[in-house]
């Protein structure tokens, strides 16, 4: 690793809460070994190289705390887009897992899930891997660890799957979403973590026990078990929980309560454990939550485009509950950058109805009321922290997420030379408030530049859109 100096950027969001979000110091930063050693208005040393980031604002990487990387290659089809989670589920990630029968396959999805993060400047990537099943010719909790690694991101590996067929969408399964045994899941989960899981605060691999649905791709004698195993283990526990009514339903007629109390009655909260969605929280399922300290993935774009509904990210936050932002599959979000999702959130938290029922009395004077809404339920600053140091500490990545010295070097320095972020008053703002996909200087994860001037070193994007382009055509004439 060189000795870097960062300099002359616009400005700097450091990714920490409240008004340390911005740096006071300035905007400059000196990286050694793979950390940061300063932070402020800095003069080059001798041997060290100068990355100028005249015109640039500088977040920490983004962490994105909740992804389907599989699904990167199932965007936009037909037969989904207008569907709601369930019928969703049935038309699009069941049947066409079929097609990932391969490791090539799954390699390519991968691959291109994470270069389109990558480009969008998240340097950490949460992938909820549930594509397994018994007797698969092929590895596929290595061949996303090795993607990963020859493209420089942090990778959390979430090993998902079922050991139970699901009956609201696994009527006509192929035969990749057929259910492992207990024993067949938690054996591959214990391989895998002895084989890449690395429990240090800045570490680039970490593996996660992550049963698909608690309440529906498992037994509910299962969940103890599966708790207990990773516990042993020193691994943190996921998976998705009331992302939709159906599934709030489904709790109640089968178990007799809420999804927040079936799965703490089953030792799944607690401050090692994070979930997806958690759209449809009650007021004790939002104080359970706080009290153990369970998190929140929240994924704004997939919730809106299944019409799953607006989590109340915002109560949430006031409770203190852990968060991080995730994009969740390309399936269900068509657009699945951490930019994108950034700025969705920013936004429909600012819509909801409910962001004006119940002002916060410790909110800042600008933050006023609105008829059927509240300007300032999410902050651009939030959304930042949110999507950050937030998802960094969700996952337990203490070393990584925010800039500050001895921290990882984990850096988005994004370029605002498009015409849609000129004029802005407040630059730092602007990947978040104005939208759309800035251009990136650099990508540095580590202390090692991933990506500069837009492009990922070696990378050849037409050979891997070609590679996409086959892929859709093998399913549209089977």
């Amino acid at each position: 690793m060189s000795n870097l100096l960062i300099r002359g950027a616009e400005a700097l969001w450091t990714g920490l809460p409240g008004q340390a979000m911005r740096s006071m110091a300035g905007a400059d930063i000196r990286v050694r070994g793979g950390l940061i050693a300063a932070v402020g208005t800095l003069s080059p040393e001798p041997g060290e190289r100068v990355l100028d980031a005249s015109g640039c604002v500088i977040y920490p990487g983004w962490v994105n705390t909740h992804h389907h990387l599989f699904q990167s290659l199932l965007k936009g089809i037909p037969a989904g887009i207008n569907l709601a989670l369930v019928p969703w589920l049935g038309a699009v990630p069941v049947p066409y897992r079929r097609f990932f029968d391969t490791e090539a396959s799954l390699r390519l999805a991968a691959r291109i899930g994470m270069v389109e993060l990558l480009l969008s400047g998240c340097t950490t990537i949460a992938d909820h891997q549930y594509h397994y099943w018994p007797g698969m010719p092929f590895d596929a909790s290595q061949a996303v660890f090795e993607e990963a690694e020859k493209l420089g991101v942090r990778m959390v590996l979430c090993r998902g799957g079922q050991t139970l067929s699901r009956a609201m969408t696994d009527a006509n399964a192929p035969p990749q979403v057929s259910p492992e045994t207990l024993d067949g899941f938690l054996s591959s989960v214990e391989r895998d973590v002895h084989r890449f899981h690395d429990p240090s605060p800045m570490s680039m691999r970490r593996m996660v026990s992550a049963i698909t649905t608690p309440s529906w791709s498992c037994s509910p004698d299962h969940l103890r078990e599966m708790a207990s195993a990773a516990r042993s283990l020193g691994i943190r526990l996921h998976s998705h929980l009331s992302e939709s009514f159906d599934y709030v339903r489904w709790a109640r007629e089968v178990h007799g309560c809420t999804p927040m109390q079936f799965v703490a009655d089953h030792e799944w909260v607690g401050e090692d454990v994070w979930y997806a969605h958690m759209v449809h929280l009650n007021d004790d399922e939002i104080a359970m939550c706080a009290a153990t300290k369970t998190g929140i993935a929240h994924c704004p774009q997939s919730n809106a485009r299944l019409g799953s509904g607006i989590a109340r990210i915002p109560e949430a936050m006031a409770a203190g509950i852990p968060i991080g932002l995730a994009v969740d599959g390309a399936a269900s979000n068509e657009a699945a950058d951490m930019t994108t999702e950034a700025h969705a959130c920013w936004l429909v938290h600012r819509a909801d109805p409910r962001s004006g029922e119940r002002p916060d009395p410790h909110a800042h004077a600008s933050r006023v009321m609105q008829p059927g809404g509240h300007a300032g339920a999410m902050t651009a600053e939030d959304v930042v922290h949110l999507g950050t140091l937030g998802g960094a500490r969700l996952m337990g990545l203490d070393g990584v997420g925010s800039i500050e010295v001895g921290k990882a070097a984990d850096l988005a320095i994004f370029d605002l030379d498009h015409p849609r972020y000129f004029g802005l008053h407040d630059p730092a703002s602007g990947p978040v408030v104005s939208g759309g996909q800035p251009s990136l200087r650099a990508v540095l994860v580590q202390g090692r530049i991933v990506v500069e001037n837009d492009a990922i070193p070696g990378l050849d994007l037409s050979s891997l859109r070609r590679e996409a382009q086959a892929f859709v055509n093998r399913t549209l004439s089977a």
